[in-house]
């Protein structure tokens, strides 16, 4: 067993053997009973025998108690009650087990076994995930009868399996594979008090499996349009994976956030190019579309593409091919596609920054997901999500004194707070309160500071001094070219190169620094460029102020995102 000191107790965890742990008469004593068994090896020393069991199994655990401590008298037994609705159902057992080991008070000096042959199959996949994802600090611990039928063992053998052993990938792979067997609907994966978000999950759920017209999701930044996006794409394999004609198979998962592609590249990233199409395409390329042929492609934030990318994608839709750049030949495909946005493009249709067919095209299955303010109810289950995600990759068991989660969840459901980056922001807010609390508890105290930096962090530009402001410079009265020079050098400072903030002329300073004063206080590139060019559209045949405001930011290496709080 793994860093064992000979002052560690030892800690057996498992479940009571409804079946094979059974016996109510002297003939029990003649036989292998799992659980009694642990008792029986001397060179297994337990200390705490901490069994689960049912309501109804109360009398078979007096019994399994009395029988260890009959012939192990050290071992204390400490029984457990569990209530599981199905032992079969993955999401149950794993929500049981998962509370059981957050409640559990887990000790420095104590060795833990957690014993895999009692209980269901689903449970053993359940327990072995718990101890990998760090969750439960302890070993694993096989037991089994003698191998000869013919003779009466109740002692049984026992095996130590420590999951570092490399030997026992194959066995990580096995429960990876029943867990997803187990677990592959929308709806055990998003849990939601939520009844309009049920309904909505549910409706998703039919399309995902019945349906391989496009799906367009629109909801606010970080409302889980690209976790919903790979949620479902798995669902449509694992459904493919089961029809035996493959009717409906998939490929790969592509995704794509559009609001990174930009300029020229653009055309070139999503249908590829030939070798010469353009300067500096010194070999072909395969575009995004060709990659995703037989799967599912994800154009995230797609109301961020231009026109003339949008016009691709819609004869690529129509007519299942398309031309890479520079090529008179065309590629045929076949994708199901799948598009996420933070716009309303019905308003961008209306201000021509989106195309009306490309949208009437995408508008087959259209579902508009709730902001995290919509749906307070599930916030204390996200905060558990959070946790066990954060305490998975750092392997640590994170929780709450519950005082300081009291407090944090009436501040989070309360008018003050906002979240204007819905679940990115709580996302955010746990990292910081994992990483900096201290014994992975988390503290009133540490409550208190996030709810400050988060109250800071939502605060209106008017409510605070902004260092970016180029209002900060202005005087009071008049015009004074001098102070305006001095703030536009401050404010360009933070976003430009000392090359180009050297090279830049005393007039685009100015400017430029006006331009990025406007992207500051607008939600997103469209507004700022509708502002920016109130009065000039009408005068263009094929308004697109996005688009312009773009390309002017291109000009000096800047991008809106990047300068947008």
């Amino acid at each position: 067993m793994s860093n064992k000191t000979q002052h560690n107790k030892t800690a057996v965890i498992g479940f009571l053997g409804t079946t094979l742990d059974n016996g109510f008469n002297d003939k029990r004593w003649q036989r292998w009973r799992p659980t009694v068994s642990l008792g029986l090896h001397d060179a297994l020393l337990i200390d705490e025998l901490h069994i689960l069991y049912s309501t109804r199994d109360k009398r078979l655990f007096k019994i399994v108690k009395d029988d260890v401590a009959h012939v192990s008298p050290q071992t204390q037994v400490i029984g457990h009650h569990v209530s599981l609705s199905s032992p079969w159902d993955f999401a149950d057992v794993y929500a049981e087990l998962y509370d059981f080991a957050a409640a559990f008070d887990f000790q420095d000096n104590t060795d833990y076994l957690l014993h895999l042959t009692t209980g269901t199959h689903v449970a053993q996949i359940c327990w072995f995930l718990l101890v990998e994802a760090g969750f439960i600090p302890a070993d694993l611990l096989q037991t089994s009868p003698c191998p000869r039928p013919d003779q009466a063992d109740p002692q049984g053998r026992y095996q130590v399996i420590d999951l570092d052993v490399s030997r026992y990938d194959g066995l990580r792979a096995r429960f990876e594979a029943e867990k997803q067997q187990h677990w592959q609907t929308l709806q055990a994966n998003l849990v939601t008090q939520n009844a309009a978000y049920q309904q909505l999950i549910s409706d998703i759920e039919k399309v995902a499996t019945r349906s391989t017209a496009p799906i367009l999701l629109m909801g606010a930044t970080g409302a889980g349009k690209s976790q919903l996006a790979s949620q479902i794409y798995a669902l449509k394999k694992a459904k493919a994976n089961s029809t035996a004609q493959g009717k409906y198979a998939l490929n790969k998962f592509v995704e794509v956030n559009c609001a990174t592609l930009r300029g020229d590249t653009a055309m070139s990233v999503l249908f590829g190019h030939i070798k010469g199409a353009f300067t500096g395409a010194a070999s072909n390329r395969d575009g995004l579309l060709k990659s995703a042929d037989g799967g599912l492609l994800f154009l995230d934030e797609i109301g961020e593409l231009g026109l003339d990318e949008q016009a691709m994608l819609l004869t690529a839709l129509e007519e299942q091919r398309f031309y890479p750049l520079g090529s008179d030949t065309s590629i045929n495909v076949s994708f199901q596609l799948m598009a996420g946005t933070n716009k309303d493009l019905r308003q961008a249709v209306t201000d021509g920054e989106f195309r009306a067919d490309l949208f009437a095209r995408l508008n087959t299955w259209t579902f508009f997901l709730p902001s995290l303010k919509d749906r307070l109810e599930d916030l204390p289950a996200n905060i558990d999500y959070e946790l066990a995600r954060l305490g998975s990759e750092q392997q640590q068991q994170y929780r709450f004194e519950p005082s300081a989660r009291q407090l944090y969840e009436d501040f989070a459901t309360s008018p003050q707070a906002t979240w204007q980056g819905n679940f990115r922001d709580l996302s955010a807010s746990m990292i910081r309160l994992t990483t900096l609390a201290d014994s992975k508890v988390i503290r009133v105290v540490d409550v208190q500071a996030e709810i400050e930096r988060l109250t800071e962090l939502w605060s209106s530009p008017g409510d605070m001094q902004s260092k970016n402001s180029l209002s900060k410079n202005k005087p009071e009265t008049g015009l004074d070219s001098e102070l305006l020079e001095q703030g536009s050098h401050e404010l360009l400072s933070q976003y430009l190169d000392e090359e180009m903030l050297e090279s830049i002329d005393p007039f685009d300073a100015i400017q430029l620094a006006y331009v990025i004063n406007v992207c500051i206080d607008h939600k997103n590139q469209a507004a700022a460029g509708r502002y920016l060019y109130a009065n000039s559209r009408n005068k263009l045949k094929n308004p697109n102020d996005s688009d312009r405001l773009r390309k002017y930011l291109m000009k000096f290496g800047l991008k809106f995102d990047e300068l947008s709080f």
